[in-house]
């Protein structure tokens, strides 16, 4: 019979690292599926924060390295990130010919796709592509699909709902808003980015009690809906948690609402009516203040309260204070508004406490002095300092802070291919991962490098 012997204390230690390298090396692969992806609009958390470690401190004279370039057709859809993966809408006409029409719509006739790309190399794995005559003003999807584990919620500008295998491309369940709820598409078609939470999938849809829906993000199978309006307005469902209870966030044409995301059940509402129904930026919550702001100077900030769940009015902007956002969501930090104002087309730092407007610059927007309705540029946040893409194709760099707009530098990605008040425009928000910046326009998507060089580091010690 064999006996045990006692095992030595340098045997001990020998097996000790042995079996602690072995689970570093186990780690290895999920560390790295652990680098912060931009799985949906504003990315992972919807908060406009950009976590990833290893980013360039400035750029480097020559320019920011381009990885790849992708051919892509007509669209708003910003890319979102995933698993290795990048995911686009856009639009491919038939005829190539834009019709308008008296009332200020376009005829349209061709195909919406979802594309999935590989993000290092901008190869195309799949797409799925469906016929989808157009009846809105200017063309393309307008919502960044939604990647959820092992699926993909796309949304397109007539109200198409895709579920998508996120590996292949194979449909699972689809929605028709329009004739599944007899929603109406609005005139800048549907652009409110689709939200998951655990299990469920929220959508702002349209028709009567049905502005806000929610799905079994398995099934599709319809839980609840709620709430009507003349408009469903372009506000994507937002999600926030105040004393430890959830709240999702509608803000249509007419008013935003509180709802219980487990039943619809509405919790509070503050009438709130946006020019020409346009509800975009999302609610933006700091402690317990939530601010609302769009277009025609419509905003508020709201001071949320405990038990129940309610708000009450601290102050409602006026012509000359609070910042109006309209396609870009405002930053909220250190009792700051970082936003940029739809009428004056500026980059805005307001006070949060009463609305005073501090400073205001257009070089990160229209990159000009002069006003120019709806200039916009994308805020998200880095560490200490901001990414803002700006309406021009540039990437910039820039310290933000109550004292004002400091430009570190910029690098121009992409040309602007759209058109709008007279100037060409990019208004599509990008993804910040994997190092990378993902940007797109109306004829590529391009992936830009911002990957820390070896030789960026040792720069930056020699300063130190």
């Amino acid at each position: 019979m064999n006996q045990l012997r006692p095992v030595s204390r340098r045997s001990a230690r020998v097996a000790w690292l042995c079996l602690s390298l072995a689970a570093v090396f186990l780690m290895l692969p999920l560390c790295a599926s652990l680098a912060d992806d931009w799985p949906q609009w504003l990315g992972a958390n919807r908060d406009s924060v950009w976590r990833e470690t290893g980013i360039v401190d400035r750029f480097p004279s020559e320019g920011l390295p381009i990885k790849w370039r992708a051919p892509v057709a007509l669209g708003y859809s910003g890319p979102a990130v995933a698993n290795g993966r990048v995911y686009l809408m856009d639009y491919v006409l038939r005829s190539g010919k834009v019709i308008n029409n008296a009332d200020g719509r376009d005829r349209l006739e061709g195909s919406e796709r979802v594309l999935c790309l590989d993000a290092g190399t901008g190869r195309l794995i799949w797409k799925h592509e469906y016929d989808r005559p157009y009846h809105i003003s200017y063309p393309g999807p307008r919502c960044t699909p939604t990647i959820d584990g092992d699926r993909v919620y796309a949304l397109g500008a007539e109200g198409n709902l895709s579920c998508l295998d996120a590996a292949s491309g194979r449909p699972i369940w689809s929605k028709d808003f329009v004739k599944d709820f007899g929603a109406r598409t609005p005139f800048w078609g549907v652009a409110a980015h689709p939200l998951v939470h655990g299990n469920t999938l929220y959508c702002v849809v349209g028709g009567k009690g049905s502005v806000a829906v929610a799905f079994d993000k398995r099934t599709g199978t319809e839980l609840w809906r709620a709430l009507s309006a003349s408009e469903p307005g372009y506000c994507p469902p937002t999600l926030i948690e105040h004393a430890g209870r959830e709240q999702l966030l509608i803000w249509h044409a007419e008013s935003l609402n509180s709802l219980d995301p487990q039943t619809g059940k509405v919790f509070w509402t503050v009438p709130l009516k946006p020019h020409g129904g346009m509800a975009i930026a999302a609610p933006r919550k700091l402690g317990p203040y939530l601010l609302a702001t769009a277009d025609g100077e419509v905003g508020a900030l709201l001071k949320l309260t405990d038990t129940p769940p309610a708000a009450e009015v601290v102050w409602r902007g006026q012509a000359k204070t609070a910042v109006y956002c309209c396609n870009s969501t405002p930053f909220l930090e250190d009792q700051m508004i970082y936003g940029c104002d739809a009428r004056s087309g500026a980059l805005m730092g307001v006070r949060l406490e009463d609305g005073e407007r501090l400073w205001q610059t257009f070089a990160p927007t229209i990159g000009g002095t002069r006003r120019a309705q709806y200039g916009t540029a994308f805020l998200v946040k880095h560490e200490s300092r901001f990414f803002l893409f700006s309406e021009t194709g540039d990437l910039i760099l820039a310290q933000l802070s109550s004292q004002g707009y400091e430009e570190i530098n910029r690098f121009h990605v992409l040309e602007p291919t759209n058109h709008s008040f007279g100037r060409p425009v990019i208004w599509s928000h990008p993804a910040f991962a994997q190092r990378c910046l993902f940007a797109r326009n109306d004829k590529e998507l391009v992936c830009v490098d911002l990957q820390e060089s070896k030789a960026t580091t040792k720069t930056n010690a020699s300063r130190k």
